[in-house]
């Protein structure tokens, strides 16, 4: 983007920028707190590694044949997680939804660029509703790329019809915000201590 002027669309990520994802209350709800906390901090067993290639493509059924071969001893804790997946979704970051029907209304076209499971995604479609006000919603459980990977940005520049370049992008994972960076979208990192609505009034978008 050249000087002054603001971009032409913004780029959300959707887990833990709209929509709070926990996976502890979802295994606890099959398995119990302690267990919920034993399974998601075990050395022997990456879950945030493991839940990684469903966002990639893998089915649930493939992923959770694998823990009962490799890792017997926590196949129910795995299998709680996906049966009591809506547990995992406690609610939305109401001030960035505010932005983004505040987007929405000033016509700036809005997308989003998720790493979710296919399978698990019509969760969200039916309890967030916010999620129609975006032009394009960018699954990577449908496409078989995830974040990220730099070939699921240029997925996103073919879908949203508009270069990189004047596009701004929020997420919460700083590995994402590097590779959209690299991509050549202008990135903020959100986190607790970020002001999303005074980043994006900085950028000339109407959210005020």
């Amino acid at each position: 983007m050249t000087a002054g002027q603001a971009p032409s669309a913004v780029v959300f990520d959707l887990g833990n920028v709209l929509i709070r994802w926990d996976p502890h209350p979802a295994v606890a709800a099959g398995m119990g707190e302690e267990e919920a906390a034993r399974f998601l901090s075990a050395e022997d067993f990456d879950f945030a590694a493991w839940n990684h290639r469903q966002d990639e493509g893998r089915t649930w059924e493939v992923a959770e044949a694998e823990v009962a071969r490799t890792h017997p001893h926590w196949h129910g804790h795995a299998t709680a997680y996906r049966r009591h997946f809506e547990h995992s979704l406690t609610g939305a970051l109401e001030q960035n939804v505010s932005l983004l029907r505040a987007l929405h209304a000033a016509g700036v076209p809005v997308f989003a660029l998720t790493n979710w499971s296919s399978e698990l995604f019509p969760h969200a479609r039916e309890r967030f509703e916010f999620l129609g006000l975006f032009d394009d919603i960018v699954v990577s459980g449908d496409e078989g790329l995830a974040k990220p990977d730099p070939e699921v940005f240029q997925l996103l520049r073919q879908r949203i019809g508009h270069p990189l370049q004047e596009c701004v992008f929020v997420d919460d994972s700083p590995a994402n915000v590097e590779a959209a960076r690299v991509a050549g979208l202008d990135a903020i990192l959100f986190d607790d201590t970020t002001d999303l609505g005074a980043e994006l009034s900085r950028r000339g978008l109407p959210v005020a």
